[in-house]
Order: structure tokens, then sequence, then C-alpha cells
């Protein structure tokens, strides 16, 4: 249980205003580097987004935002994180004030990022929020308006639209190489001896067709270039001592536009990591498509897809920091996440009803 008591005092440190980037300048490598701030010290944020941003150009780990004050000082050993930049959840507006800080990551269990997204988003500082974007499509909305409202640039964590095969079937959906796209097998999951238990709750944003369902719903539409406009779905559990408030497995059918069908799947007691395209004159794969590396595929005419060298996240947090370096649209917006989310809540009511077809 985290102890959330204050530990740290806001930082009176000022930075010269000719150094902090402005719209329409170019990045280079002259650029100050921006500086990002992890709230939640979890898995994602220790083994994966921390040692990603040893490897970024344009942005820098500076700050943390932590309910566990015994970590603070391995994080500071680590990474030279300065004690103004360390903040808990009750003094966390006060980062506010920082100018070290210019973007906050959230990477809180799914329902816990409204709040600390929307808290960031009013301390003027940029936001990207780790995927699933929020429990509900309202509070995605929520997130955007505050956003929206404080003039802060909001990007959404979904890595695989930074990722270079995944980029070119993107662009496949929109040049028909293969000839029309006719239908789509889209699969994420993995078989979860143990599952970390807020992942169990539906108040968190617990299941497996949030944790890993975006997964292949996101795929969906970027290998279509199309939104759906009805879902079937099933859900089910083989451990219901278990899975009692959430999903383990998730089986659902969108449909798109022109006839496409997708057929997906997400699960917490399978390994799942496929997206088959079927189109009118060949077919294409990733295998796996997900994955933290080695993301690769093929097609009907062997082309090999061979994965990308460069860190995931790296490329994603870079990117996202050029967006608001240059002032420009981020790749993965807060409406990207809000569809996602506004899907899930229709695959869930569907389930719910036997299956029953609903309208998107």
């Amino acid at each position: 249980m985290e102890n959330r008591r204050s530990f740290i005092k806001k930082s009176g440190l000022f930075l010269s205003a000719a150094l902090l980037p402005f719209p329409g300048c170019i990045a280079s490598t002259s650029q100050r580097k921006l500086g990002v701030a992890l709230v939640g010290l979890g898995y994602y944020s220790t083994d994966l987004l921390a040692p990603a941003l040893q490897e970024t150009d344009y942005c820098e780990l500076r700050g943390i935002v932590t309910g566990s004050p015994e970590k603070i000082p391995v994080w500071q050993r680590k990474y030279g994180i300065k004690d103004s930049n360390v903040y808990n959840y009750e003094n966390m507006d006060s980062i506010a004030s920082n100018p070290d800080i210019d973007v906050i990551y959230i990477v809180l269990p799914t329902g816990l990022h409204a709040e600390y997204a929307i808290k960031a988003a009013n301390a003027g500082k940029h936001v990207w929020c780790e995927k699933p974007m929020a429990r509900t499509a309202d509070e995605c909305r929520q997130i955007i308006e505050a956003c929206n409202k404080n003039r802060v640039k909001l990007s959404i964590g979904y890595r695989m639209q930074h990722e270079t095969n995944t980029k070119k079937i993107m662009t496949w959906a929109k040049t028909n190489p293969y000839g029309p796209i006719k239908s789509v097998v889209s699969e994420a999951g993995y078989n979860g001896s143990t599952i970390n238990p807020w992942k169990l709750k539906k108040e968190m944003g617990g299941g497996a067709i949030y944790d890993m369902g975006v997964y292949p719903i996101n795929a969906a539409r970027y290998s279509t270039g199309m939104e759906p406009v009805a879902v079937t779905a099933t859900q089910s559990t083989n451990r219901p001592e278990i899975f009692t408030e959430v999903d383990e497995t998730t089986s659902f059918q969108l449909e798109f536009p022109g006839g496409i069908m997708v057929d997906g799947k997400t699960s917490f007691g399978e390994s799942l990591n496929n997206l088959e395209v079927t189109a009118e004159n060949g077919w294409y794969y990733l295998r796996p498509m997900q994955s933290y590396t080695g993301v690769q595929g093929k097609t009907s005419d062997g082309l090999n897809l061979p994965p990308m060298r460069k860190n995931q996240q790296a490329v994603q947090m870079d990117d996202d920091a050029l967006a608001i370096i240059n002032d420009t649209e981020v790749m993965v917006p807060g409406s990207d996440g809000l569809k996602d989310i506004h899907i899930v809540e229709k695959i869930n009511e569907s389930a719910a009803n036997n299956s029953k077809r609903i309208l998107i």
C-alpha cells in the first residue's frame, strides 16, 4: 500500500526562457531536451520507459511522482533526479511551477488515468497517457477537454503506431497494394499464471479487453483505415475463482464499411500476438504484432518485414517530443484513444447481452 504523505517540497528553480522550445521551431541536436516526469513507478516505468529515456534524442527523464518513498533514493541514484523534481500524489499539483518538467507521463492503473492526466493538464504540462486511455469514453473526453482548456498537447501511448512495420501496415490501408481489404484477424493476449491484482478489479479498468484488447482493436482500425460500424462479442473465463469481476478472454467481431470483417480476440489465459490482413490480390501479416521487440512479418509475394532495431518506447517518446518542440500534431491524439474505449464499451455491452449485435 503506497504511503502518500508529503515528502518533498516543490522546486524554486528558474530556467532561462531562451532555452525553452517555441512553436514552429525546428528540432536539432542543440535543442534543449524536454524534461519528462513519470507518474507511477511500476514495471512499465521501471523496466521500459526509464531505460528508453536514456536512448531518446529530444526528451529525458527529469522527474518522478510516486507514493512509495522507498523508491525515491533508488531512482535518484540511478538517474540523477534532483530532490526538487520528486513529487508524491498529494503535491503533484505543485509541479506547475517547475520549469524542469515539460511533460508528465501517466503510467498508472487505467482507472486512475483520468484523474492524474487532468491534474497534469491543469498544471500546464503536456500530457502523455499510457494506453488504454481511460476506463470510460466519458473519462477520455474529460482528459481531452482538460488538455484543450490548458492548451497542452495530449498523446496516448500506443507505441505500435510509432513502430516501422506497423506504420507500413497503416500506409497499406490507404494504398491497397494487394487490392481492397477483405478481412482481418487481430489478436493479442498472454497466458498469465499470475495477474497484477489491479488488473482483476473492474473499477481500476482491469480485464483482458482493457489491458490487451486495445491492441487488436486499435490494429483493426489502423490496418483497415476505417472505423467499425457494429460489433458482436463473447466473454469467458477458465478461472472463475480469479476472474470474479472482469473478463479473462474476449472474442469479438467488428464490422467495417464495405463488408470488411475483423475477427478479434484478447486474453489473459492464452498467448496471442497476430495481425493478418487478407486482400483481394494477396495477404500480409505481423507476428508478433505488439511485442516490445521483434515485431516482424511477411507478405504473399515474398516480402519480409524485418524487426525495427530501435527501442520502441524511445522512438515513441521522441516522436511525441518533436510534436511539442515543433508545435505539430501528435501521431496518436486523445481522439484515437477515445475511439478505442468507445468500442470497448460496445464490446462489453454485446457480451453482457448474449452476443447481441451492437451498433457503434
